[in-house]
């Protein structure tokens, strides 16, 4: 993922340079560049990231309640302004029926005083559920239960495409149940790390006394070894990164050959798929290891965890020392955060959804009002163009590729012929009618919309696959590829400068929104997407030769970006961070070759002291500017499979000759790599 717009046929035309746009000279263009923020005593040859990006990261300061800052925090901080103003537009006169919804949620998030005066009455039945429980069948039917609440417990349930028959549904269990980002925290014991199981077992201690529940000390104690037991049964990241992996469909009827003493009927029952008769089990051995955890765990501490999963996930929604405490920990500890996000960009957060794969209650309520106002059909006609530009040079490059035998060249080209983009907000907007929101319930409407999410998912079983659905909302400033549907989609938040400027010379949007869009098409081949066909099913259309090949190039990538050192005696896990890398470097590639394309057969002017080729490189690497805080790039160097901003802005260019070209790059500058050793995929 960049992380995909509604079907439309592209006309794949050529869009030609500024200077032949309404009779423009060079001296009327603008480049798009931000010379502020270029440090001129770093060299492009020795490092592009710094030279661009130098100034701007010495002069910015990352906002107190943030963990990180840079291009899409920004972009994302004014559509969260503009989102505040239709959500508090809505509460003020409502336009319709969901106008209602939207300002009531919003109105019942910020009504302090009113959750104050509550306290913890609203989670009282569902602390008091736990303490009945009297059976470990009982609890594993309460993991269910506490599913269609948006409560996480060991096992994770959803409904996605079955990626063996994209045209249906299929049922999946996955492994969950951990509070930390990893399962590193848990089980290594670096001083990081040690520090991390610290603050978990203060704050679950601290969330236990709040609420008045007894033993606290103990309670966490339980827990922390619960969780380390489920951390140390758990795939690790990389391992979750294989899709063929991941598959693995199971009867229902059969599931007690793998775990003979769960009760799985309970928890489908709970779950609401009572009638369940297959799914796909994607860690099989963290569920055989599941049973032996609960042999070893005694019913009084799985229901203290209970407890403590119920208070941590609506922490957020309770008086203030609750939500100072679900700070202390997600945030400050283990984010380096310092301060609170104010409340009302978490009532906007809330409401309208946080970023990739978020909703929010009603994010595609607010994304309606969103795009009338924030969208233009100028900007999607220019991003029709670009990925018809985009999908042509790959066709010319894929043609092209010397490691790759015909055979399968033809069905790449035919996936790639496959690809369906949407662009800027789906043809169709999801149905809230039967959510019941009300302006003085906080944690009702959490729950009616997390039961409402819940059965809209289990829905879709038996039911074609609805192609037509977007796993992000319009306001959200990233972009993504989805392998089971073989689709990009770019909502409209992220088509703003600097990926996209309608009043730039074309050299920039080719390096900007360009390459975000040739990142998505790469992710259908990077080292997982390229195991799925154009109809979006996990089957190898590749022969064994070419299977080799491709292992052999994106073995380098990984040699190369797990040579790259983050923090003092930390690189990057290449790995992890491969399929990223793949479609950073092949989106890279691609991109400048529709640049060149676009220029049909003339010559780039001269902007700003730049040639349109460097302008390209200029553009990428100013998209990727960021500061960390430590702690937050410690946990990224984890969980994230994408590398940290400086070796998106490095990495790539050291392997396109194009960048050679542009900067006159020679042995001896930092960036060079000889010719032999440049990785060269799609």
């Amino acid at each position: 993922m960049f992380t995909r717009s509604s079907q439309y046929v592209l006309l794949v035309t050529f869009i030609h340079m500024a200077v032949c746009r309404h009779g423009a000279t060079a001296q009327d263009l603008f480049s798009g560049i931000d010379p502020d923020g270029f440090d001129h005593s770093v060299r492009p040859q020795d490092d592009l990231y710094q030279h661009v990006n130098g100034r701007w990261l010495l002069s910015t300061q990352i906002p107190d309640d943030k963990s990180n800052y840079g291009s899409f925090t920004a972009l994302d901080d004014a559509a969260r302004e503009n989102i505040r103003t239709i959500i508090e537009e809505s509460a003020k006169s409502p336009a319709d029926v969901n106008g209602r919804k939207v300002g009531d949620f919003y109105s019942s998030f910020m009504n302090e005083r009113l959750i104050e005066e509550r306290g913890l009455k609203p989670i009282h039945p569902a602390l008091d559920a736990i303490t009945r429980i009297s059976s470990k069948k009982e609890l594993f039917r309460h993991f269910g239960h506490l599913q269609t609440l948006g409560i996480g417990g060991p096992i994770g349930f959803f409904v996605s495409t079955d990626a063996k028959d994209s045209s249906r549904y299929l049922a999946a269990i996955v492994q969950s149940g951990t509070t930390l980002p990893d399962r590193d925290y848990y089980l290594e014991d670096e001083e990081k790390y040690l520090v991390a199981r610290k603050a978990l077992k203060d704050y679950i201690e601290k969330l236990f006394d709040l609420a008045g529940l007894p033993e606290g000390e103990s309670a966490a104690e339980q827990i922390l070894v619960l969780e380390t037991k489920l951390a140390k049964a758990q795939w690790s990241r990389t391992e979750l990164r294989d899709a063929e992996k991941r598959y693995n469909k199971y009867d229902v009827s059969d599931l007690p050959k793998l775990t003979p003493k769960l009760p799985w009927p309970v928890f489908f029952e709970a779950v609401g798929v009572q009638d369940l008769t297959e799914v796909n089990v994607l860690t099989p051995s963290f569920f055989e290891a599941l049973e032996s955890i609960g042999d070893n765990t005694t019913l009084n501490a799985a229901k203290a965890y209970l407890s403590f999963r119920v208070l941590d996930g609506v922490a957020p929604l309770l008086p203030k020392p609750f939500v100072d405490a679900h700070f202390e920990l997600h945030r400050r500890q283990l984010a380096g955060v310092p301060q609170q996000k104010p409340r009302w960009k978490r009532g906007v957060d809330a409401t309208s959804g946080g970023g990739a794969g978020d909703f929010g209650v009603l994010g595609e309520v607010v994304a309606q009002i969103y795009v009338a106002r924030h969208f233009s059909p100028d900007a999607k006609r220019r991003m029709d163009e670009l990925v018809g530009n985009l999908m042509k040079a790959y066709e010319n490059s894929i043609g092209g590729l010397t490691w790759m035998t015909d055979e399968t060249k033809k069905k790449a080209l035919q996936k790639l012929h496959r690809i369906t983009p949407k662009i800027g907000y789906p043809t169709k907007w999801r149905d809230y009618s039967k959510l019941e929101i009300r302006s003085d319930d906080l944690i009702g409407n959490m729950r009616r919309s997390a039961m409402h999410e819940h059965q809209r998912m289990i829905d879709k079983l038996g039911k074609p696959v609805d192609r037509t659905e977007w796993g992000m909302t319009p306001q959200t400033v990233n972009a993504y590829y989805n392998p089971g549907k073989n689709e990009i989609v770019f909502p409209a938040a992220i088509l703003q400068p600097p990926f996209f400027n309608a009043d730039a010379d074309d050299a920039v949007n080719y390096g900007g929104i360009g390459a975000v869009i040739g990142h998505e098409i790469s992710h259908g081949f990077d080292d997982q997407g390229s195991k799925y066909d154009g109809d979006g099913n996990l089957e190898n259309w590749w022969t064994d030769e070419d299977r080799a090949a491709f292992e052999k190039l994106t073995g380098q990538l990984v040699a190369q970006y797990a040579g790259y050192e983050a923090l003092p005696g930390k690189n990057l896990n290449g790995k992890l961070t491969l399929g990223e890398n793949i479609a950073d470097l092949s989106g890279m590639a691609i991109a400048y070759k529709a640049y060149i394309l676009s220029l049909d057969g003339q010559q780039a002017p001269v902007i700003d002291g730049h040639t349109g080729p460097q302008r390209y490189f200029l553009g990428w690497s100013q998209i990727w500017r960021r500061l960390y805080r430590e702690k937050e790039l410690v946990r990224r160097l984890v969980v994230d499979p994408h590398s940290p901003s400086a070796f998106r802005g490095n990495g790539p260019v050291t392997n396109l000759n194009a960048f050679y070209e542009a900067f006159d790059v020679k042995p001896g500058d930092k960036l060079y790599k000889p010719p032999g050793d440049r990785i060269q995929i799609w």
